[in-house]
């Protein structure tokens, strides 16, 4: 298959389960908000080797935040266990701290179930982060309410931190991807970064590496170091190894391959975000081909078509 002269591999990337929490960060102006929103979503990149994968999701107007200030929504993405260990400690650190910040649930939707695995029961996913980030006040806490949200008010030394009681917590789906192969470093970053622009146009969908780009690339497990790697350097798609391995997939005119890694709060989301993403890619002059990554079921059970994402 080709498109504007690009080869769009008949492949699929390989996508996988997480929980996610939509939260809303407001402040003073922008300037804090986006201080706050970067510092939040540091460090957040893979559940490989972080807490939690996150990232901005969408520029709110202070017309629709609770407060009526300025403010953004950020994706959260963990496994279930660790998404309200993920939260409070990304909150008490980040946000807490922050000057003029509040913070607020923003998943806008009923929280998504889980089976107890002690009971056996389903059981809404609410991690009760402002009911115990109350706490800090040290008894001058006080709760409140903002129309129909019950938020906590705790005492800092700048004014009041205003915080939700209680988030919500839906199934989610992280991993979504292609690989993008071009002639050259700078043709491939100019393609791979309108591509993360294009992406960052759709609503309930994040791209957590730095700048929304990964050049490690990662296949799961390892060669050489199985014991104790659970993922290493793709290394079929190393343009500095096509001439060294047998089962390179680096065509001989390609000289840099740059990842683009989605979340997504369901699968139509990622669809979305991988056509965007790969139309605005391919309009740059010196890209080759466009692929996936897919791992034969080892990192997970959703399979993300790129014929059928672009509608081909």
């Amino acid at each position: 298959m080709e498109l504007n002269g690009v080869e769009i591999e008949d492949t699929y990337a390989e996508a996988f389960d997480l929980w996610c929490a939509r939260v809303l960060v407001t402040a003073l102006n922008e300037e804090w908000v986006n201080i706050a929103c970067n510092i939040f979503t540091g460090f957040a990149v893979s559940t490989i080797g972080c807490d939690c994968e996150a990232g901005i999701d969408k520029i709110i107007s202070p017309s629709e935040t609770p407060d009526n200030r300025p403010g953004a929504s950020v994706l959260v993405f963990a496994p279930r266990a660790g998404l309200g260990t993920a939260l409070m400690n990304r909150v008490g650190q980040c946000i807490l701290t922050c000057p003029t910040t509040s913070l607020f649930d923003w998943l806008n939707m009923e929280a998504d179930t889980y089976k107890d695995k002690d009971t056996g029961e389903e059981k809404p996913a609410i991690f009760v982060t402002g009911k115990n980030m109350r706490y800090f006040g040290d008894g001058w806490e006080k709760a409140d309410s903002i129309g129909e949200r019950t938020v906590w008010l705790i005492p800092v030394m700048e004014g009041i931190f205003s915080i939700e009681e209680s988030f919500k917590g839906k199934k989610g789906i992280g991993g979504g991807n292609f690989f993008i192969l071009g002639d050259e470093l700078e043709n491939t970053l100019k393609a791979a970064t309108d591509a993360v622009k294009a992406i960052h146009g759709i609503e309930g969908v994040i791209t957590s590496f730095p700048g929304g780009i990964c050049r490690s690339g990662s296949k799961t497990g390892s060669l050489k170091y199985a014991k104790f790697m659970h993922a290493s350097t793709n290394h079929i798609y190393c343009p500095t190894l096509k001439n060294k391995i047998p089962d390179s997939a680096v065509p001989a005119d390609v000289n840099c391959v740059l990842e683009i890694v989605i979340n997504g709060m369901d699968l139509e989301k990622i669809q979305q975000a991988t056509a965007a993403g790969i139309q605005a890619a391919i309009q740059i002059q010196g890209i080759k081909k466009i692929t996936a990554g897919n791992y034969g079921g080892t990192l997970g059970k959703h399979k993300i078509f790129l014929k059928d994402a672009l509608g081909l």
